[in-house]
């Protein structure tokens, strides 16, 4: 992380005002939007959400838990907690 100087980033009445509560303190400034969910910059959240998808449909169309598990190479359990979500 690189730091800037304030006084070379704000105006002077608002860098005199945060001089009162935080003088010679180190302070961070978040970025001013929020922050994307697990997974949605990289694409994994839709794959894994399309994956599920289609493992709730052949579950519909009558495909075994045991078959899904081993289709996917996911446990059983994983299986049952996508379905049955």
């Amino acid at each position: 992380m690189k730091y800037k100087n304030a006084s070379d980033v704000l105006p002077e009445n608002l860098l005199k005002e945060v001089q009162k509560y935080a003088a010679g303190d180190t302070l961070y400034f978040p970025k001013d939007r929020e922050r994307k969910k697990w997974g949605e910059a990289s694409g994994s959240r839709a794959y894994f959400q399309e994956r599920n998808a289609e493992i709730r449909t052949k579950y519909l169309e009558k495909m075994s838990i045991g078959h899904l598990a081993d289709e996917y190479n996911l446990s059983v359990e994983t299986i049952r907690k996508i379905v049955f979500k």
